[in-house]
């Protein structure tokens, strides 16, 4: 495998100012990036996949192990808090279970039939988007995962570092960012690492686009937590609905926190009418202000 590979350039890595090592490091990362550019189209198709799959109730499936499983743990955890994309609808399957996020699990990520036993147990079907990840793109665990869960008819979308492998060849949807060798051979928690986080950044921020919980370049969907996000909310509201703050703030407060609602609270709608709305119109802020600049 590609990602295996020693490079004979780093060989005496260990002798070498340190330095001269961070930034050998920090090209391989540079490079881990660039990996990606060439996957912006597959990356874009998937999406556009995982948008008209999952509808009102299908769930965003992240599978993977060690490295890989960490990191689309990660990505889909974000989710919640940046889109109120509900825990409901999220569903992480790692190799070990929950306890190997923080300490490895010896043997987990070859255990291809707790894979198969997972997507049964969370009963993942037609509605569900399921992403694997996986550096080598042969994890048994992971593999078993998207064959089992493209078997129960759910999308399955494959991220993997090695051209050729049969998790890209097993999910409907492939992604390879071909990364190569290591600066520390074998470590692919740094450059395969970095491109498949990249790539899980881009895939599930396009998916939220399409969904519609982006307006104007703005988390318009994100849940209220804390005091900072409280005033990027009240300022959402009082720079889309173009009103002065104070109503801005009263409007966000009728909407119970929720920036959509008090954009359309802003501008006059009733909050029972406005919630009306964006159900009809499943939470798309663009398409009800398109609605309401019809009725001007």
């Amino acid at each position: 495998m590609n990602t295996e590979a020693l490079d004979a350039r780093y060989l005496d890595l260990d002798l070498w100012p340190t330095e001269l090592a961070v930034e050998a490091m920090l090209e391989g990362q540079l490079a881990a990036i660039a990996a990606v550019q060439s996957q912006t189209a597959a990356i874009a198709a998937a999406a556009d996949a995982a948008a008209a799959r999952l509808g009102d109730t299908g769930r965003l499936v992240f599978a993977g192990a060690g490295t890989s499983g960490r990191l689309a743990v990660q990505d889909g955890t974000e989710l919640y808090p940046t889109y109120n994309w509900g825990p409901e609808r999220l569903v992480f399957l790692m190799a070990g279970g929950s306890g190997a996020l923080t300490e490895a699990v010896e043997g987990a990520e070859d255990d291809g039939e707790a894979g198969r036993a997972a997507v049964v147990q969370d009963a993942i079907g037609p509605d569900d988007v399921v992403i694997g990840v996986a550096a080598s793109g042969r994890t048994p665990y992971t593999l078993a995962i998207i064959e089992q869960a493209r078997a129960a008819g759910a999308l399955t979308i494959g991220v993997a570092n090695n051209p050729g492998s049969a998790l890209l060849e097993s999910a409907e949807h492939g992604v390879l960012v071909k990364t190569g060798s290591e600066v520390v051979g074998g470590s692919t928690r740094m450059k395969a690492g970095t491109a498949q986080k990249a790539v899980l950044n881009l895939l599930t921020t396009a998916i939220m686009i399409r969904l519609g919980l982006v307006y104007q370049g703005r988390m318009v969907a994100m849940r209220i937590s804390n005091a900072k996000l409280l005033q990027r909310g009240r300022n959402m509201v009082q720079d889309i609905a173009g009103v002065e703050a104070d109503a801005a703030e009263r409007a966000l407060a009728a909407a119970d926190n929720d920036i959509r609602l008090g954009v359309i609270v802003a501008l006059g709608v009733p909050v029972a009418e406005g919630k009306a709305m964006l159900d009809v119109h499943k939470g798309n802020l663009r398409r009800v202000l398109q609605v309401l600049e019809t009725r001007d």
